[in-house]
């Protein structure tokens, strides 16, 4: 069976066989969902959930303040995102062994199902706020974890949704080298990587698309905005998922070990 080429067909761009163009646009449509969940998840809980950066900051001002619980908590945010990776990297790596073209579907579709959790605690939230605001915490910082790890495999780190951070660093690195001026008798030439720059602005821009759209959406549909951002992740998965499902056969495992 010839491969379908990703490049024309969103529904592939998850399939084990990718191009580099198609990790940039499979990264810029997840930095899209994750700026929109982590918007509408501010507003649901009142707290950024790929933030582990300023998660683990609070967990250290808690415990300097004596608040254990809420340090606690905090701890258990973090390891909810690291169990988002985790995840990612079994299925992935099941998946990898057995020749599975939907190796890097898998993890997309458990964050559609999550998404749709989500908006199903919006209205558990209105009936027991103290335990689902906590739930909702853990389970959008599982989102992030999942995601992150699932773009970072599929680019070999090149590309990461959530953590604008280092995309923004790395942004202000390669402008700073762009606009360095090379003297005439400069032994070696300082040049800015221009692909590197327009994949990291691609991701910001996608990201605070996203979170406006996420915000907006959330503050004016309400928990029902989950719904369209679970259906487009399940136009990314869908075909090397619907093809593993039609051949119904698990490939040998190989021998290879992966990263």
């Amino acid at each position: 069976m010839l491969f379908p080429h990703p490049a024309h067909h969103p529904h592939w761009w998850t399939d084990s066989h990718r191009s580099a163009q198609v990790n940039l646009r499979l990264g810029a449509s997840l930095s899209f969902v994750a700026g929109a969940i982590n918007a509408g998840g501010f507003l649901a809980v009142g707290q950024y959930t790929s933030h582990m950066t300023g998660m683990l900051s609070s967990i250290t001002d808690h415990l300097a303040l004596g608040e254990l619980r809420l340090a606690l908590a905090g701890l258990v945010a973090l390891l909810a995102f690291v169990g988002g990776a985790v995840t990612t990297a079994w299925m992935v790596n099941w998946s990898l062994r057995r020749q599975l073209r939907s190796a890097f579907a898998r993890p997309l579709v458990v964050e559609a199902g999550l998404l749709l959790v989500f908006g199903l605690f919006g209205a558990a939230i209105n009936l027991s706020s103290g335990l689902f605001i906590p739930l909702t915490v853990l389970l959008l910082c599982f989102i992030m974890g999942l995601q992150n790890a699932l773009i970072t495999k599929i680019s070999n780190a090149e590309i990461r949704t959530t953590h604008v951070t280092g995309l923004v660093t790395d942004i202000g690195i390669e402008l700073g080298k762009l606009l360095y001026f090379n003297g005439a008798d400069a032994p070696t030439k300082i040049v800015a990587n221009r692909r590197k720059l327009r994949i990291h602005l691609t991701l910001v821009g996608c990201f605070f698309i996203g979170g406006v759209v996420g915000a907006v959406g959330f503050k004016t549909w309400g928990y029902v905005t989950s719904v369209p951002l679970a259906l487009l992740l399940a136009v990314l998965f869908w075909g090397p998922v619907l093809h593993d499902i039609r051949s119904g056969r698990i490939a040998p495992r190989l021998p290879q070990t992966y990263r």
